[in-house]
């Protein structure tokens, strides 16, 4: 992924390399930094419930990494910051909207 397209927040990143496959593949990474191991495992439910609900192009693998300050933030909050950035590396199928 170091080839990657990468997308800033401050809440978090995603990096999205092209790989042609038939499929787009979604990837998260919580590190230690974010609070407890509950508070981790939090985050990674709403993170995977966003995904899940959106309509990705496909022919990505696509890892998203939170940063500090993420576990504070609303489900809301979280779900602009990925559509926000979703949006700008042009990951989202618009034609199944």
């Amino acid at each position: 992924m170091r080839n990657g397209r990468r997308a800033r927040h401050p809440w978090l990143q995603l990096v999205a390399l092209h790989t042609g496959a038939p499929v787009t593949r979604i990837g998260l990474s919580v590190g230690k930094q974010i609070g407890g191991a509950v508070v981790r495992n939090r985050l990674k439910r709403r993170l995977r419930m966003i995904v899940r609900d959106l309509h990705w192009r496909q022919g990505y693998d696509v890892v998203i990494l939170p940063r500090a300050g993420a576990d504070s933030a609303s489900f809301e909050e979280i779900t602009g910051a990925v559509l926000r950035n979703a949006e700008q590396l042009r990951l989202l199928d618009t034609s199944n909207a």
